[in-house]
């Protein structure tokens, strides 16, 4: 069961892939050649069937010149609710980190820990 909001959503793409093709004139048969899809595929993508794969999705984007688009609708820079979420978790204060007690203080092992004895 596909959510309603994704089901508009993908009916819009489906939509608007359809209006482009038609826009450059691209008949069906050679778009469906050019993403390497049959033309029952691009026939659902056009009617924005959940049920094909993204990836056939992104090979008719691609067709139309629009595939780099695809890679901005999750950008971490546009995701208002995890730049929101992420600022509440910000620490209040950094502390710098201790020192382990078995590195001295030029950062290397001490010579004693890890050496058999030489006997």
């Amino acid at each position: 069961m596909v959510p309603i909001p994704v089901r508009r959503a993908v009916r819009k793409l489906g939509q608007d892939i359809r209006d482009a093709r038609l826009r450059r004139r691209i008949p069906t048969a050679v778009m469906a050649e050019r993403a390497s899809i049959s033309r029952t595929t691009l026939n659902k993508i056009e009617k924005g069937d959940p049920g094909v794969s993204l990836g056939n999705y992104a090979n008719v984007l691609f067709v139309l010149g629009m595939a780099e688009r695809l890679g901005d609708l999750a950008d971490v820079k546009t995701d208002t609710v995890g730049l929101g979420l992420e600022e509440e978790r910000l620490p209040q204060r950094i502390r710098k980190p201790r020192q382990d007690k078995s590195q001295n203080k030029s950062g290397r092992k001490s010579s004693r820990s890890g050496q058999k004895s030489k006997a």
